[in-house]
């Protein structure tokens, strides 16, 4: 593992197989860290099939810097995302990412749509039920914390009791934060999750879409998965101009059996993400 300051925030990363191999860059969801068990199973597929994959946490995430900078939390990380390939030298890489992932590869490739050379994405969240969830979820909680108990309050949360244990310094970026200043930027930041009818996307307009020209993959999302809606997929893949809609390898109940999967050692809702690995060895493949 290494570090890297990227704006001021320390940014945990690991680089796996050769450094002479193309360069894929995997990022997960929620606010779970790069080992979460499924994504260093994927990565060791996919360097095995001949990549260098980039594994990081995002600011808030595992090891790295807990930050409240930014227009919202998902451009926090898509700025970060695209400050660490500048900071490392990587002018070309291809961009793999389900659920906040594939917002944040999103993001990051309509900010530098000339360095991505792929882009293979899932369970895309999108729709006014899924938005409001992440709103609340991220930073109603955090706000009404600090309204209760100041930043210690928001410090106890158990949502960064990963972070501030895996980097201590983390509890002090929480407390430094006056708690107006902070309930302000958490509604700010809820903003950023608003329901739009021309975007599936939060954060990405329909201008933006149309930059995005280098090929890629989205998969079809289940008619069962209201967190990562089967509309936001297909719109997403519609709006980007060179795009294929392609349906999963897994059944339609596969988010919902997903978050059933208990929080113990060697177990996590990502762990069927290996399942992945062919098809995105093959895409990755093509001339």
């Amino acid at each position: 593992m290494a570090r890297q300051n990227v704006g001021g925030i320390e940014i945990d990363y690991e680089f796996f197989g050769d450094e002479r191999s193309p360069v894929v860059i995997l990022t997960p969801g929620g606010r779970y860290p790069r080992d979460t068990p499924g994504l260093p199973q994927l990565a060791a597929v996919l360097v095995e099939g001949g990549y260098r994959v980039l594994s990081w946490d995002r600011p808030n995430c595992g090891a790295s810097d807990i930050s409240f900078e930014g227009v919202s939390e998902s451009a926090l990380h898509a700025d970060t995302l695209v400050g660490l390939t500048e900071a490392l030298g990587l002018r070309r890489f291809a961009l793999v990412g389900g659920s906040a992932g594939s917002r944040i590869s999103l993001m990051a490739a309509a900010r530098a749509p000339e360095r991505v050379s792929k882009l293979f994405i899932w369970w895309i969240s999108g729709g006014p039920i899924s938005l409001a969830q992440l709103a609340s979820y991220y930073c109603a909680d955090a706000a009404v914390a600090a309204s209760r108990g100041g930043m210690e309050a928001v410090a106890a949360l158990p949502g960064f009791a990963d972070q501030i244990a895996r980097n201590p310094r983390n509890r002090e970026l929480i407390l430094q934060w006056d708690p107006d200043a902070f309930i302000a930027r958490m509604q700010l930041w809820a903003e950023g999750y608003a329901y739009s009818r021309t975007s599936p996307v939060p954060g990405i307009s329909a201008d933006q879409f149309t930059r995005m020209t280098m090929p890629a993959i989205v998969l079809r999302s289940g008619k069962s998965d209201l967190s990562h809606t089967r509309e936001a997929s297909e719109q997403t893949a519609a709006l980007l101009p060179n795009a294929q809609l392609v349906e999963p390898p897994w059944p339609d109940q596969e988010w919902n059996n997903c978050s059933k999967i208990p929080n113990e050692p060697g177990r996590g809702r990502f762990e069927r993400w290996p399942l992945l690995a062919p098809m995105i060895l093959e895409f990755l493949g093509r001339p």
